[in-house]
């Protein structure tokens, strides 16, 4: 057993208990799998994240579920360097973190901590019915031809018709095991489609999201920052997003309102990079004791 360092961080707020929390565990990225999974339910979060030493960037960043790793994830990613930057681990503006989808470029602006994913992948267009059933919800409800996006993490992206379609949107497990095997996913991994409608929820955004997610997480999580990159690099390559920077928002009817700028780097047809701002706020630190194992 081992005593490590931590904070915990909502992300993509500037206040307690808004945004989406994220425990950053500081030295623990060689942690083994089972022990940083049992963290993540032990406090009933949706990813923490482990740092490290890194030979190629400033420090290395790796990211779990309560189920498996994921090689990036927006919210903690904001999470991770607030934490830093509160403990006085970030010397000038920028700073570069190694994760498993490569290497992520930061900026401080004040307050703002902007991170620049990689460039949009775009994977397997995905029949609007099936994923319709994969929320509960008619095939009219969605408006444009949902799509695999990635800008790190993969994530299905779904343009719905209006904010009563996306509260009404609840996930079909079945259903969503056939949108996974669409995409050559196994089970329900990763195949949650990201509910997007094009009016903000409050009167300064630009889109209002939600993202249902399968067991072993949490039913629904309050800010995705990964697919916050990823559905807007579908928008403006679909010329759904007449702005090169807008306001992108989640959370709010979890009673955890967020809130992102997303930026768009290059041309809407040749994107090299999406840039995600957003703030956060450290709510409490501590230390935890860790195994070696589970078992």
């Amino acid at each position: 057993m081992s005593w490590f360092d931590f904070d915990w961080v909502d992300a993509f707020s500037d206040r307690a208990f808004g945004g989406n929390g994220c425990a950053v565990v500081f030295d623990g990225a060689d942690l083994p799998e089972d022990v940083c999974t049992a963290y993540v339910r032990e406090t009933s979060l949706a990813e923490c994240t482990f740092t490290g030493p890194s030979d190629v960037a400033d420090i290395r960043v790796r990211y779990y579920l309560a189920s498996r790793e994921i090689p990036f994830a927006g919210h903690p990613t904001i999470a991770t360097v607030a934490a830093m930057r509160s403990r006085g681990m970030v010397e000038g503006d920028t700073l570069t973190l190694e994760t498993g989808a490569g290497i992520v470029s930061i900026r401080l602006n004040g307050d703002d901590i902007e991170m620049t994913q990689v460039a949009p992948q775009f994977g397997n267009l995905v029949p609007a019915g099936l994923v319709a059933a994969s929320v509960s919800l008619p095939e009219d409800a969605i408006i444009s031809q949902p799509q695999f996006v990635s800008t790190g993490l993969p994530f299905c992206i779904t343009i719905l018709r209006d904010h009563k379609a996306l509260r009404a949107a609840k996930l079909n497990l079945e259903m969503l095991r056939k949108v996974a095997a669409e995409a050559g996913f196994s089970g329900t991994d990763m195949a949650e489609p990201f509910l997007v409608t094009l009016q903000g929820a409050t009167a300064v955004g630009d889109t209002f999201s939600r993202l249902l997610m399968a067991p072993p997480s949490l039913p629904e999580d309050p800010f995705t920052g990964s697919a916050t990159g990823a559905m807007a690099a579908y928008l403006w390559k679909n010329g759904m997003m007449p702005k090169d920077s807008f306001i992108a928002e989640q959370g709010h009817d979890m009673g955890r309102p967020g809130q992102a700028v997303v930026t768009r780097v290059g041309p809407s047809d040749a994107m090299t990079g999406i840039k995600v701002a957003g703030r956060g706020h450290v709510l409490m630190r501590g230390q935890v004791d860790l195994p070696e194992t589970t078992q």
